[in-house]
């Protein structure tokens, strides 16, 4: 049987999908798109002060090379040759920042994490003990508590307009994203001082340390980064698809310590070492972008949005960057192979997704599983007009307000735990909503259907609320590994490896679950806009803010 299979697999295409709380290597057949194989390591977090969070990237490359070692283990296992395995693929967190000694390949510091997107907060991060700890300061836009101070040094520095960053690079100045961390490590760690001083340092996001350290590090490896990753740094112009100048001289930022930036599928280098020594690296994007090629989102006004923590939802764009007035972020979607044209996307983020229900278990243990509220909210199938706002460090986008606060209202003598895990479902719809009516206001294009991913994709509860609050279908794809799958197919697409065909006409037919719109379209509006009632009604609560500080 074994052996029957291992005749008909054809090429393997690997993928490493570098997450916050995990590390995974996930091997898929190219020409069907179906997952073989795959391992996964749970990384730490660190937290050393309120609102910092770090991780070690040794630890981070460390775990890659275990889930490579584990999975051809099992691929042996299932007597799949792993020399089919023709190139590899990197997805990775975006935004997080690492510098390293190019002589020794040790870090200068610990990477500094970005937890979630800006126009997301999570309000507590787990340590690996299980205790809480608040996050708030590495994951809000006005409140972090390392680079606060950095960005408002800078923002009296701009020239000109005030658009001199956002114009170049589609995001706005804040400390979420990498020239800012950098400009932080830059001022306040003496060890990367001396490096970048004597010219031994170098930056990157985690997909560069990655690829760096898998092509060779100090002997010969590739220093490189893709346009999607890129784009997440400030530093980059998205129109050029270079660095800029001006941006790096308003920063601070000594250009030779930039990476090489390439195109998203591309051979960069050879890897060095285990298992899978040899194979070229030939795919780089980052994470929210993997996904949107993992889903095919290939079409001018497709979008997808990925629940996690938080939700983060992706509107291909075309050629043509497109800026927002509803403070939404223009970035890199991709660029397939180095003579393929750019494609641009918006993006958005709904702060509080998985968050909100991990408060309802872990604040309130009115549920011991998260997946238990799919069950409780099944008992009552609606919320009886109760509402819930979970604006747990202010709203994001398209608000933007830091004085919000979390609130439950709408509440009756009859309203009971089973309604309030159903506004909770409720409460992630809605705002997926927001940001979908903002990208259509941006974009002129309403979309016809949404297309899922990420974990809570399988409470199918949600799926049907989201289709009803939206009223468009929502389309979830059977194999879940959108991400990975992605990067994959960018690797396995590159010139000079050719195993995976981008053209329409060969993307294997992937197996989706649609969920229709289930109640008519004016119960849709009267649900939606009851909710902007609550949503108004958590506005002003905090009316003064004492900013901290944190100096290291």
């Amino acid at each position: 049987m074994a052996a029957a299979k291992k005749a008909v697999l054809g090429p393997l295409v690997g993928a490493v999908d570098q997450g916050t709380s995990s590390t995974r290597f996930l091997v898929f057949n190219s020409k069907t798109a179906e997952l073989l194989s795959h391992h996964q390591v749970e990384i730490k977090q660190e937290f050393p002060r309120e609102g910092w969070v770090e991780q070690d990237p040794k630890e981070i490359l460390q775990s890659v090379y275990e889930c490579i070692e584990k999975t051809c283990e099992k691929l042996g296992q299932l007597n799949i040759d792993i020399s089919n395995i023709k190139a590899i693929g990197v997805s990775n967190q975006r935004e997080t920042t690492v510098v390293w000694d190019k002589l020794t390949g040790e870090p200068l510091y610990n990477a500094v994490a970005a937890p979630v997107s800006p126009g997301s907060s999570v309000p507590v991060a787990v340590v690996p003990s299980g205790s809480p700890v608040p996050a708030a300061g590495a994951s809000s836009v006005w409140l972090d508590l390392r680079t606060q101070s950095t960005v408002e040094k800078l923002s009296k520095r701009i020239p000109g307009n005030n658009n001199f960053v956002k114009s170049k690079t589609g995001l706005p100045l804040s400390t979420y994203f990498s020239a800012v961390k950098l400009r932080w490590l830059l001022d306040n760690v003496k060890k990367v001082q001396e490096a970048v001083e004597e010219n031994r340092a170098l930056f990157g996001t985690i997909d560069s340390w990655l690829i760096w350290s898998l092509t060779g590090g100090i002997n010969g490896g590739v220093h490189c980064t893709d346009v999607t990753n890129a784009s997440r740094t400030m530093l980059f112009n998205i129109h050029s698809l270079e660095w800029d100048k001006e941006l790096c001289e308003f920063f601070g930022i000594p250009m030779e310590i930039l990476p090489n930036v390439r195109s998203s599928s591309e051979i960069y280098g050879l890897m060095k070492a285990g298992a899978l020594e040899g194979v070229p690296i030939s795919g780089c994007l980052g994470d929210q972008s993997a996904a949107l090629v993992g889903q095919m989102c290939f079409q001018d006004g497709q979008a997808k949005n990925t629940y996690g923590t938080g939700c983060f939802l992706l509107c291909n764009t075309g050629h043509k960057c497109v800026f927002s007035e509803h403070g939404l972020l223009t970035t890199v979607a991709y660029k397939l192979g180095r003579d393929k044209p750019v494609y641009y996307a918006l993006e958005g983020s709904v702060a509080i997704a998985g968050a909100v229900i991990r408060w309802l278990r872990d604040n309130l243990g009115i549920i011991k599983s998260s997946e238990e509220i799919e069950k409780l909210a099944k008992e009552v199938g609606t919320s009886y007009g109760c509402y819930f706002v979970p604006a747990f460090s202010g709203l994001y986008a398209p608000y933007w307000e830091p004085s919000a606060r979390g609130i439950i209202c709408g509440l009756t003598q009859f309203t009971n735990k089973c309604h309030i895990a159903f506004a909770a479902l409720e409460a992630v719809c809605f705002q997926t909503r927001e940001i979908l009516d903002a990208m259509n206001r941006d974009c002129g294009i309403p979309l016809s259907h949404l297309q899922v991913d990420g974990g809570m994709t399988s409470n199918k509860i949600l799926m049907q609320l989201q289709a009803d609050i939206l009223y468009i279908p929502v389309v979830k794809p059977s194999m879940p590994e959108t991400t990975a799958l992605g990067a994959a197919m960018a690797a396995g697409a590159a010139e000079g490896v050719g195993v995976w065909s981008l053209e329409p006409e060969d993307l294997s037919a992937v197996t989706m679950e649609r969920f229709e719109p289930q109640i008519n379209a004016e119960e849709s509006e009267i649900r939606y806009s009851t909710w902007k009632k609550a949503v108004m009604k958590s506005i002003g609560w905090v009316t003064t803010q004492s900013p901290e500080s944190g100096i290291p």
